[in-house]
């Protein structure tokens, strides 16, 4: 197992889990303990890690997908473009043809498939990715925000993976999405393992059995996080046993942990024993990892 880069993405079937508590208070205690981190927050429809280091950004780039334009002087309406089209962004009608700009994922099929390459493309910006640090240095930061009325984060979340220099750190958080989404998908994709953030409800075990679902037809090794629990032996301690995922933590129902993230401070910080139980999950996780290889 390379003892660089590990990447651990921290996810949930639904929102309101935890999972930012779970990012933002581990990437404190490894850096506390000694360990190069990047934060990279993928929740691109409302990102908050932020929050809680005082970030300073110091590089902020667009996000720009690649939407069809048609040149009617070559155009011959054959209707080609509109019978690739997976998605109904492009309609041929008979006098020309129409891009529905807000329905395009800019995959580009209808320009490769067009016999006349009446086709081109041309940007239109989704979002925006912010880079910088926080702790004065310490840990380094990553988001993306998607503009309001886009309809998918995805573009935004393969473009920030895709640039990551993992070598130059020694884990890589990634605060995924909510849900099971495509967003959720490719925010997961070839990372080395899965934690699942969970409550001890009904509605927490449906939603984290989505999650468990998604990360073994993946192959992704994962541990469960139980947020707001109250006892040891819950259904979440039974579902863990019959799925054969362990649990990893539980972060007990708490006032003063919700009175500290209301105010954008981490319990790590503020509660004593925390940072040696993230920094022992952490060593949990390594473990698995290299058994699963």
């Amino acid at each position: 197992m390379n003892e660089g880069g590990i990447k651990i993405a921290v996810l949930s079937g639904k929102g309101g889990t935890g999972k930012t508590t779970v990012a933002t208070n581990m990437a404190r205690s490894l850096i506390k303990s000694g360990h190069r981190v990047h934060l990279v927050d993928l929740d691109v429809e409302e990102p908050n890690d932020h929050i809680f280091f005082d970030v300073k950004v110091d590089e902020t780039e667009d996000v720009n997908l690649l939407i069809p334009v048609v040149d009617e002087t070559k155009c011959i309406l054959c209707g080609e473009c509109s019978r690739v089209c997976q998605f109904g962004a492009i309609v041929t009608f008979s006098d020309k043809v129409r891009i529905f700009e807000s329905l395009c994922h800019g995959c580009g099929a209808c320009g490769m498939i067009c016999p006349t390459s009446a086709i081109s493309e041309k940007p239109r910006r989704i979002g925006e990715i912010k880079r910088g640090n926080g702790m004065n240095g310490e840990l380094a930061f990553t988001m993306g925000l998607m503009d309001l009325g886009e309809k998918s984060g995805v573009p935004i979340i393969r473009k920030i993976k895709g640039e990551l220099n993992e070598g130059e750190y020694d884990v890589v958080i990634l605060d995924s999405p909510p849900g099971v989404s495509c967003s959720v998908v490719e925010s997961i994709r070839r990372t080395d393992f899965a934690i699942l953030v969970t409550e001890p409800t009904r509605f927490g075990l449906h939603d984290l059995s989505l999650a468990c679902d998604l990360v073994k037809d993946m192959g992704i090794p994962a541990g469960i996080v139980v947020n707001r629990s109250e006892e040891e032996k819950d259904i979440i301690h039974e579902f863990s046993k019959r799925v054969g995922i362990p649990i990893l933590m539980r972060i007990p129902f708490d006032r003063k942990i919700a009175e500290l993230y209301s105010q954008g401070k981490l319990f790590v910080e503020e509660l004593e024993g925390w940072y040696e139980k993230f920094n022992e999950i952490f060593s949990t996780i390594k473990g698995m990892i290299k058994c699963s290889r």
